[in-house]
């Protein structure tokens, strides 16, 4: 869940590096995080990039599970998908692709992450207009694939790697493998 919040508007390498902080300073707990000063938890994260922003949406998460969960991740995983979801998104600094994130890749729940991959790639493909909301966008894809945990994580994996290392901003559409079928729309 920490990953989640901390990947926003950076690369997950910068992630990588605030998590090891945190570990290696024994703050990657709620309580912990929760018990952190405001200048040291920043300091720790700041890695990740926007750390002042970062450290306020940590510390909402980690008030969040404190006061409604006692920190366990245990009783939270028993809410319907739904509900979850919904609780995620009333957290400050959650928002669609945050929850959904968190949802897949810590409760283990089919929800399809939508990111900048995702929408850059598909509106080049001309499969969904770049302007239709994030919901909108998921359920193009929760329409059309079965929702199975391993299929979404292995799709948001693979859009992601390609989004990375192909389709790039400035793609590079001699090495795509989806060239033939791909319009290139906004390229």
């Amino acid at each position: 869940m920490v990953g989640a919040i901390l990947v926003q508007r950076t690369t997950w390498t910068n992630t990588s590096r605030a998590i090891e902080n945190l570990k290696s300073a024994g703050k990657l707990s709620p309580c912990a995080i929760r018990e952190a000063g405001d200048e040291e938890l920043q300091e720790i994260i700041r890695p990740a990039g926007f750390f002042r922003t970062k450290a306020r949406k940590l510390r909402a998460l980690s008030e969040f599970l404190g006061e409604r969960y006692s920190d366990s991740l245990e009783v939270m995983s028993e809410l319907p998908d739904g509900e979850l979801r919904d609780q995620l998104l009333s957290i400050y600094g959650v928002g669609d692709e945050t929850a959904d994130d968190i949802m897949l890749y810590a409760f283990g729940r089919p929800s399809f992450v939508v990111d900048a991959y995702t929408r850059r790639i598909f509106a080049r493909l001309g499969l969904v207009d770049p302007k239709l909301r994030y919901a909108d966008i998921q359920t193009v894809f929760q329409d059309r694939i079965p929702r199975d945990v391993a299929l979404y994580n292995e799709y948001h994996a693979l859009i992601v790697m390609h989004g990375k290392d192909v389709c790039k901003t400035r793609p590079i559409c001699s090495e795509c493998p989806l060239g033939p079928v791909c319009p290139k729309i906004g390229v």
